[in-house]
């Protein structure tokens, strides 16, 4: 008896292909990027200021500045030695005038703003310096450190030269219909007057 041997069917895996990765380009180079050209450089042509014009001329607004930086000059050179004597006095009288003169120079230092302003409203830049000041003003600096009565003394004749300073302008003033400024040289007066009138009673025995 014939015996067919039966192969067993072997089942023979195909193999199997790779996946191939599909060969990737490089990307293509970006275009160099020019850096943004700068605008043209233009010239900036500054606007001109337009003239003041207040209903005062030139002439006149340079006069009134004049007369108005001599009158600063000895505002603020009375403040110091107002202000100085105040640090320095000393007798008797010490507590009373110390106290009075700590009130002048207080109102002193805040009437240098109110003129150094209306200089600047007209249109002019307003002195602002030492060598300025003892160039312009009409009282001289007091040396060393006088008695109280002298200190007194001294403070009558500065607020008395301050008001004639003041009182000069007046006419320049008011030829150029200035308002403000004769406000403020009136409101200046009337404190001049009435300090060196107190500052006389303390002398006046």
């Amino acid at each position: 008896m014939t015996t067919k041997k039966t192969k067993a069917a072997s089942t023979v895996k195909a193999p199997v292909a790779k996946a191939v990765k599909p060969a990737v380009k490089p990307a293509a180079a970006k275009p160099a990027v020019k850096p943004a050209s700068k605008p043209a450089a233009t010239k900036t042509v500054a606007a001109k200021l337009p003239a003041i014009d207040i209903g005062i001329s030139e002439a006149d607004r340079k006069k009134i500045v004049a007369g108005l930086s001599a009158l600063l000059a000895d505002s603020y050179t009375l403040y110091l030695m107002t202000h100085n004597f105040h640090w320095n006095v000393k007798g008797p009288q010490f507590n009373s005038l110390h106290l009075m003169f700590m009130g002048q120079y207080t109102e002193q230092w805040n009437a240098l703003d109110l003129i150094a302003e209306r200089i600047r409203a007209l249109g002019y830049p307003a002195p602002g310096t030492y060598k300025e000041f003892v160039k312009l003003a009409s009282i001289a600096e007091v040396e060393g450190v006088p008695s109280a009565d002298d200190m007194v003394r001294y403070l009558v004749g500065a607020q008395e030269a301050t008001a004639r300073t003041a009182r000069k302008l007046l006419p320049v003033v008011d030829a150029a219909n200035d308002q403000p400024t004769i406000d403020l040289l009136t409101q200046r007066l009337d404190v001049h007057e009435k300090t060196a009138w107190m500052l006389r009673s303390v002398l006046d025995n």
